[in-house]
């Protein structure tokens, strides 16, 4: 039946809800046997792109000229990258620097979330080098006394990188302490489960397969409803002065 126009997206001055009843694929430069969602990049004023990247067996995804993290969500990766072959596997993950040549390509029918951004060089530390993990080997700590949310970072916290990448974790009824307003800006896939997510002055239900974007200083808030947990990953800029004065 048809949805008669109605679905729970929105876009509002300083966020986005992207559900998958909206989404639309496009194929970008480099691409072969893949497309794309882009969810996000700098038409909407965002200092990032994040995109799902969607290979059949045997597709590539291309190389990039800004620094690069992925992470598989289905099937599986190979990467080559700094004359080593790296196998990446469901929440396996890995970071590119910019301008390092790399080739990824899919085994089978798989997916991504990817995000790119332009570095911003810091002169008290060296950029990073290539980085390749699983998210199951990281760490799992709580946010603030909470146990019962649970985060694994995924980008070492150190001055070299000027974004993080974060997976967390709520049971269910776990909310954030709070509701948080600053300058970085957030880009979010819901993973698995779902809740409440304060946005602006809007309440959206969410569940897995969503995607947010969230402004600077944009209110936001979150609480896990159901029965089984939610998760999501979330990319925050990071470890950098604000510009100064009036961007154009």
């Amino acid at each position: 039946m048809h949805n008669l126009g109605h679905t729970r997206s929105a876009h509002q001055r300083n966020h986005l809800l992207l559900t998958p009843d909206t989404f639309v694929r496009t194929t970008l430069p480099g691409m072969k046997a893949a497309s794309a969602i882009v969810h996000i990049s700098s038409a909407l004023g965002a200092g990032f792109t994040e995109y799902t990247a969607e290979l059949e067996s045997a597709g590539e995804l291309g190389e990039t000229v800004a620094q690069r993290f992925l992470y598989v969500t289905d099937g599986s990766m190979r990467l080559h990258a700094g004359g080593k072959d790296h196998l990446l596997e469901a929440r396996g993950y890995a970071y590119l620097p910019q301008g390092t040549s790399h080739r990824i390509s899919s085994r089978e029918r798989s997916r991504a979330i990817v995000i790119e951004k332009t570095y911003m060089p810091n002169t008290t530390a060296n950029a990073s080098g290539v980085i390749v993990g699983s998210e199951d080997g990281v760490p799992s700590t709580p946010l603030g006394d909470d146990p019962a949310l649970q985060v694994r970072h995924l980008l070492p916290d150190t001055l070299s990188f000027d974004f993080a990448v974060n997976t967390m974790i709520y049971q269910p009824g776990a909310a954030l302490s709070m509701v948080e307003m600053h300058v970085m800006e957030h880009g979010l896939i819901m993973l698995e489960g779902g809740g409440i997510y304060r946005l602006g002055d809007a309440w959206y239900p969410v569940t897995a397969g969503d995607f947010i974007w969230m402004g600077p200083w944009c209110p936001q808030w979150f609480g896990a409803i159901g029965k089984v947990p939610a998760k999501y990953i979330i990319y925050k800029d990071w470890n950098r002065h604000p510009p100064a004065g009036p961007q154009k």
